[in-house]
């Protein structure tokens, strides 16, 4: 698989330590097809997709760092996506 093909997931905070890596490339896809392989590469994430498809309200994704994801889009080749805590504060 080349970079043309896949999203790059970084995982920060709790998503980080339960994934036990900084990133994982997937092939681009669906948001609910990326997060089933994000499920299957990292099981300390298992939980991470409601039943419906869409992520789980106590995580965040963040496409390119510019904005949040709010509805269950196309990633394109080439994205870099953020996967966080909804909960992480400051």
């Amino acid at each position: 698989m080349t970079d043309t093909e896949q999203v790059t997931i970084e995982f920060y905070g709790v998503p980080r330590w339960r994934a036990g890596r900084a990133e994982l490339a997937v092939p681009a896809g669906t948001v609910t097809t990326v997060l089933a392989a994000i499920e299957r590469d990292c099981p300390g994430l298992r939980g991470l997709m409601r039943n419906d498809g869409r992520l789980a309200p106590h995580y965040l994704l963040s496409i390119n760092g510019e904005r949040f994801l709010t509805d269950m889009e196309q990633l394109n080749a080439g994205d870099r996506v953020l996967l966080l805590s909804a909960d992480a504060g400051g």
